[in-house]
């Protein structure tokens, strides 16, 4: 077995750890995140400039191309300083790029996708109602009713990230309600998100401060045929492809988060006394840092053996499964771990410990629960249907 990545993927993850290291500065990411509720367009700019909004975005329309793997070595190379903030880059990436590029139409691939590879779109998902979290189906209220040249959409979601900056929002919504299954009968629309009769509201949290997480209220909205994507009344079987994907995103995403915990705590370790010597030579703190390469490396090996799995066409969904759970619960560990190390240090806001905490902690609650994923896991072992 080879475990050698290809010179591209190597060439392009040097190319983005130097980059990263130049352009986006722990301290910055730290300043930028202390700003609740003021989006860092700044940041996105720079992905911008750098191309970044086109990686997975054929060259066809304007992107950069490459593939899953590229994409995850991304993900993982921003979330090293910027911890949650990545999303600023990962949300329109998965809502516009992945969705779009996936099961848009030609029509809709030649307008939106060129103008996401160029960083003149921000995309948005809307998806959770304010009653159900991980229950999307059994608590979807959202509706799209028949109207003049198109749907009427009215209702509530909540959590949608960065949606008061978004250009377009992606809404699931039921448009038949005399179905047999409570799958059947969902819709996605893409819409814009200045339409009339949408009402944004940002609301205050724990992480991912200046990213912005809001609720978005749509009150007889008015979306044309155009805006739909995919086939009507039968969303959810077109999002099923994507989950293995936003899975091994969020994976990345903790798995940079864990690489900024490991480079801090060692450089803490090497320079922090106390008792006459550096706390390095503290056998407990040694530990610490020997479980947080254990589990960085397990998650590691686990991510490309998904991607492998993925670029090749074979299924993944129980091992994306299994890989979202533990990337999370390793990476929150992780930083809980560093924060023990830094001591008081660690629960400043003068250091990147305590943001790695919060945002790693929404990790094993979004875009799945953990609970849900141990649920899903053992359904795929043959266990009876739990929930």
């Amino acid at each position: 077995m080879d475990f050698q990545m290809q010179e591209e993927y190597v060439a392009f993850q040097d190319f983005t750890r130097k980059w990263v290291s130049k352009e986006l500065p722990k301290s910055w990411a730290r300043e930028l995140e202390a700003k609740e509720h003021d989006y860092p367009f700044e940041l996105w700019d720079k992905f911008t400039e750098a191309g970044f909004h086109g990686i997975g975005i054929s060259e066809d329309y304007d992107g950069q191309g490459g593939d899953v793997i590229t994409q995850m070595i991304l993900a993982r190379e921003l979330a090293r300083p910027l911890g949650g903030l990545a999303w600023i880059w990962g949300i329109t990436s998965f809502a516009g790029s992945k969705s779009i590029g996936v099961y848009g139409t030609d029509a809709q691939k030649k307008e939106f996708l060129p103008k996401i590879a160029t960083g003149q779109l921000r995309a948005a998902i809307a998806f959770t109602e304010p009653d159900g979290g991980t229950d999307v189906l059994g608590a979807l209220r959202t509706e799209g009713v028949r109207g003049d040249g198109g749907w009427i959409l009215n209702g509530e979601k909540i959590w949608s990230s960065s949606a008061h900056v978004a250009d377009y929002l992606l809404v699931l919504a039921r448009t038949k309600k005399d179905v047999e299954k409570r799958h059947q009968g969902v819709s996605l629309f893409w819409v814009p998100a200045k339409q009339p009769g949408i009402t944004i509201t940002p609301l205050p949290k724990l992480g991912m401060r200046s990213m912005g997480s809001c609720t978005v209220h749509f009150e007889n909205v008015l979306v044309t045929d155009e805006q739909v994507l995919a086939e009507p009344h039968n969303a959810w079987y077109t999002l099923l492809p994507t989950l293995n994907n936003e899975r091994l995103m969020v994976a990345a995403f903790c798995l940079g988060v864990m690489d900024g915990i490991q480079e801090d705590a060692i450089e803490y370790m090497n320079q922090r006394k106390a008792f006459g010597k550096t706390i390095g030579h503290f056998q407990a703190l040694q530990h610490y840092l020997a479980d947080i390469a254990s589990w960085r490396y397990s998650i590691e090996l686990m991510m490309n053996h998904c991607a492998w799995l993925m670029t090749s066409g074979k299924p993944c969904h129980m091992e994306s499964t299994m890989l979202k759970l533990q990337a999370s619960e390793y990476a929150n560990r992780a930083a809980d771990l560093g924060i023990q190390i830094l001591g008081g240090m660690g629960y400043s806001a003068e250091t990147d410990m305590q943001r790695y905490w919060r945002d790693s902690r929404l990790w094993r609650i979004g875009p799945i629960t953990n609970e849900m994923c141990r649920n899903a896991i053992a359904e795929m072992l043959g266990m009876p249907r739990s929930f």
